[in-house]
């Protein structure tokens, strides 16, 4: 596992080098704060290296806010990884500013040769499309603008990004989390598109932290949401937990535009696990994640892999 003493560690997201060793990136802020809930607006991108994902070696920071003013003056939250066809890897991150009390989320990114030193590129590089999204406004029934936790990959028409969003709409606040899908060709320029998911009387009212994995043979979206933010169906339904798995045909959504079947989802059983990724090591699929909530207290640790597999109807413990 990855535990520090003097921070808390929460969101993960994971890289693997030519060597075979894997690199994990992650939120983390000083247990200094005394308040698990003001790590928020204090949070900065961890980095550490592993051979086997259960030993750690604490690198520097690879990411901090920037020097205001800037979209990302505040903190720097959750994202991943791609390597360019240069051989260039470039991380997606979420950033908020000071001048917006941290209530607008924007995507933007950084680029490294190594894996180790990270510069930014002028940003932010994907905002929440009004005609797609739900903006922030004081007066809304939500407490922030979503466009965060930007998963990227790469399908036969380009590049494409899934991230944590909120459609307008009359349904009930808890149902409009959507998967907000947006489209580049040069991982640069972005054409913010319409979601890829639909809200749902068996959603969400946030669907966060979303990853696009194959684990045998099959497509999957995973991705994580409070029960509290469940919707009212979807917590009668008793199908709640925290990280979700929905079995998926076509993840850019072919001809219909819905590639996510919300309502499908089911809860991956663990006691506390969040904000979880999945990732395969000599042939076999882990779940990592960080420790939530335990005895009524913010634990803020990442776990050790736990190997996983597809029956075919969830994602369950191998």
């Amino acid at each position: 596992m990855l535990k520090l003493a003097d921070h808390w560690v929460w969101d993960s997201w994971y890289a693997t080098d030519d060597d075979g060793r894997h690199h994990v990136f992650f939120l983390r802020a000083s247990r200094a704060l005394q308040e698990e809930g003001r790590r928020h607006h204090r949070a900065s991108i961890g980095h550490a290296v592993s051979a086997d994902l259960l030993d750690w070696t604490l690198l520097p920071d690879a990411l901090v806010f920037a020097d205001a003013p800037a979209w990302d003056d505040q903190a720097t939250w959750t994202g991943s990884i791609v390597r360019e066809d240069s051989g260039r890897w470039r991380m997606f991150y979420t950033g908020v500013s000071r001048a917006e009390g941290g209530n607008v989320q924007r995507i933007g990114s950084a680029v490294s040769d190594d894996l180790l030193v990270w510069h930014r590129e002028p940003g932010p590089q994907v905002e929440a499309d009004p005609r797609h999204y739900e903006r922030f406004s004081p007066a809304s029934d939500w407490f922030d603008e979503a466009c965060r936790d930007p998963w990227v990959f790469r399908a036969e028409d380009g590049w494409h990004m899934l991230f944590t969003a909120r459609a307008e709409g009359p349904e009930p606040t808890r149902e409009r989390g959507v998967v907000g899908h947006a489209r580049s060709a040069d991982l640069e320029t972005w054409e913010v598109l319409a979601p890829l998911s639909r809200p749902d009387a068996l959603g969400f009212g946030q669907i966060e932290v979303t990853q696009l994995h194959r684990v045998d043979g099959q497509w999957l979206l995973l991705f994580c949401c409070g029960k509290a933010e469940a919707g009212d169906a979807r917590r009668e339904l008793g199908e709640t937990g925290d990280n979700y798995v929905v079995p998926v045909d076509d993840p850019t959504g072919g001809l219909d535009g819905v590639a996510f079947d919300i309502a499908k989802a089911r809860p991956f059983a663990h006691e506390s696990l969040y904000a979880a990724r999945l990732h395969d090591v000599d042939g076999q699929t882990v779940i990592i994640g960080f420790r939530n909530i335990e005895d009524g207290e913010f634990v803020g640790e990442l776990t050790d892999p736990i190997p996983v597999r597809w029956d075919g109807e969830r994602l369950v413990r191998a």
